[in-house]
């Protein structure tokens, strides 16, 4: 519709409003002057006062509807009439009164308006304000009292909610007061003493966590919605345990984290189904978001494979801190898409730019147009069943792209460059782990021959991310099984996105060049625990109504992942989370050989890469270079 037209209407409405309020208003001060003298007299008016009675009336509405209108009693929402404006109308309608005290006072001998009885005032005052606050209130009683009991009309889902406090008492009274909603709210639970058997916004606490099993019981519930956004992982842990004790076979629903919420309020479009992630994730960093300004603010900052699961959330990190403008470059345009049209709309420019970090000629004239003073370099090939029948193409991407990217950011003087590394790298039996090594080691000399800033940060699995575990089981769940698991001892680290890429952002902050940081992964889980988990989620039993499976290792895999090699060993840094790798001995490193030696090994390797496929060869070429590179289907740590 065009805009035009919709102010218009708008306009109307607004104007209608307040004519409504006004002659409302009008109505109630000539009702309760009337009425005060009615009640004063026993229904017997003295003709002297019906007679002064249309004066006395118009020095009162010109009075009462003057600071009505000063105090905004005709610019407020009805239907969502507040505290604040009742207390302005309490305040004008006070003030009102004491006016009209004073004129009638003052001009007590006036053959018009003088000689009113006190006790007039005093009636009329408790009925104007009556009137005038019941007439305000009546929209909002409406919505959300009377209304309420026609709510529970076929269809609605009949939710409890856990958790009465600010985020509770918000989604309630928006499932109350909005007629979309799709729920009906049967009641609290909350483990406030205070709390229980009190009704907040009209719906009652039923009892405690340890009442959930009879409250499920006994009310007819569909849903429930965990409400609580403070929560961390292990409290909502503690919360389904206490739920399974009851069967629970249908749909928990809960609140995203409050770090999560864009403006720290909560609504029903923020409820979301509990997913393995709400499991996992930890509680929040300390996070010095003044250094990562400083590190951002003002620069452009280049950000490859920018489409992928971590490089699309660099992005959406990165323009919190208002950089001058962001080039998100990927290979794969689709992906680009998706980002660019998920981000919100800001003044910051996000250039999409669809290159491979294989084609430096490519890169070189992106370089020329962006000028970035931070490089993020999220671009890698990952998988590693699929990359171990395919090593070339693990050095082009991993080990050729990153060298490219090295390079020009020498060239064009580049502040800082930041690459993103795995837990994969230690002792690596995969040639997706030797590769990115090999860029690590790389990236540690070229550090020293120039005033780039080269930078490792070194995780594991990131929760949720594409071709990880999780959506995998989701869909293997989501089709009936089974689930597939490689080993029943397997072991991963995992982490939030969010937290993975604002410790990323924190380490490359603080880092002064040839750092390798490591980011506190927490303990492992166990990639069967987590399958099971994932399949009571949805309120299946393992190896009952969902079968998990064991196919064995695949080429590459090991049982479980480390994040420092043996002869490396860690520094803590100004951050708890963030851990810095200790520079290795170069006889150590790459079998004793110089830093030249290790160049002219790579430029080697990626030359064999590019002419051929000899894959046997490629393998023992980072065999050369990695000591610690133990290649085997069978290799366990």
């Amino acid at each position: 519709m065009d805009r035009k037209i919709l102010s218009r209407l708008f306009s109307v409405t607004v104007w209608k409003r307040r004519a409504f309020f006004l002659i409302s208003d009008i109505i109630i001060i000539a009702f309760s002057l009337y009425a005060s003298f009615w009640l004063r007299f026993d229904a017997l008016i003295p003709e002297q006062y019906q007679l002064r009675y249309p004066f006395y009336l118009m020095t009162a509405i010109i009075i009462r509807v003057a600071l009505l209108y000063i105090f905004g009693m005709y610019n407020f929402s009805w239907r969502y009439f507040s505290v604040l404006d009742l207390a302005r109308l309490t305040i004008a309608v006070i003030l009102s009164t004491g006016m009209l005290s004073s004129i009638f006072l003052i001009f007590r001998e006036s053959p018009y308006i003088g000689g009113i009885p006190r006790s007039v005032l005093l009636i009329d005052f408790i009925l104007t304000y009556s009137l005038m606050m019941m007439l305000r209130v009546s929209k909002r009683v409406y919505r959300e009292y009377i209304s309420k009991g026609r709510k529970l009309e076929k269809g609605k889902l009949r939710v409890l909610i856990i958790g009465a406090g600010e985020a509770g008492n918000s989604i309630v009274n928006e499932m109350i007061s909005n007629p979309k909603s799709p729920y009906v709210p049967v009641g609290f639970v909350d483990d406030d003493p205070a709390k229980q058997g009190l009704k907040i916004n009209g719906i009652k606490v039923l009892g405690n966590r340890t009442a959930i099993l009879d409250i499920l019981k006994g009310n007819h519930i569909d849903e429930i919605l965990i409400a609580i956004p403070s929560a961390d992982s292990t409290e909502i842990r503690k919360i389904l345990d206490q739920i399974r004790q009851a069967e629970w076979k249908k749909k928990i629903r809960v609140l995203p984290g409050i770090l999560e919420l864009v403006d720290g309020n909560v609504g029903l479009r923020d409820i979301k189904e509990i997913r393995i992630e709400d499991l996992l994730s930890r509680e929040p960093v300390s996070t010095d978001f003044q250094k990562i300004s400083e590190f951002i603010n003002g620069k452009c900052i280049l950000i490859t494979g920018a489409g992928g699961s971590i490089g699309s959330e660099i992005v959406r990190t990165v323009l919190q801190f208002k950089p001058e403008k962001v080039a998100a470059l990927d290979i794969d345009e689709t992906e680009l898409f998706y980002l660019i049209n998920k981000l919100p709309k800001k003044e910051i420019e996000v250039i999409p730019v669809v290159a491979d970090i294989r084609d430096k000629a490519k890169l070189d004239m992106v370089f020329k147009q962006c000028n970035p003073g931070v490089v993020i370099h999220s671009a890698a090939y990952k998988h590693v069943p699929i990359i171990e029948e395919f090593p070339e193409e693990a050095i082009k991407t991993n080990v050729l792209g990153t060298k490219n990217l090295a390079e020009l950011s020498i060239k064009h003087k580049v502040e800082k460059f930041v690459n993103i590394s795995t837990d994969k790298v230690i002792n690596p039996t995969s040639v997706m782990g030797a590769s990115k090594r090999v860029s690590e080691e790389m990236l540690k000399v070229v550090n020293k021959l120039n005033t780039t800033k080269f930078i490792s940060v070194r995780f594991g699995n990131v929760l949720g991310s594409r071709g990880s575990v999780i959506p995998i089981f989701e869909e293997q769940i989501k089709k009936g099984g089974p689930v597939t698991v490689t080993h029943p001892e397997m072991k991963r680290y995992f982490m939030a996105t969010s937290e993975a890429v604002i410790l990323v952002l924190q380490a490359a902050a603080s880092g002064n060049g040839g750092e390798v940081f490591i980011l506190d992964m927490g303990e492992p889980i166990k990639i069967a625990d987590l399958a099971k988990e994932m399949i009571r989620l949805k309120g299946l039993e393992p190896d009952v109504d969902i079968q998990i499976e064991f196919t064995g290792l695949r080429p590459g895999e090991k049982l479980f992942e480390e994040l420092l090699g043996a002869e490396e060993g860690s520094e803590p840094t100004e951050h708890p989370k963030i851990f810095k790798a200790r520079s290795v001995d170069k006889e150590k490193s790459f079998n004793g050989k110089d830093e030249e030696w290790l160049l002219n090994k790579i430029d080697y390797l990626i030359q064999i890469s590019s002419n051929s496929a000899d894959k046997l060869q490629i393998v023992e070429i980072l065999k050369e270079i990695l000591p610690t590179y133990k290649p085997g289907y069978n290799a366990k740590v």
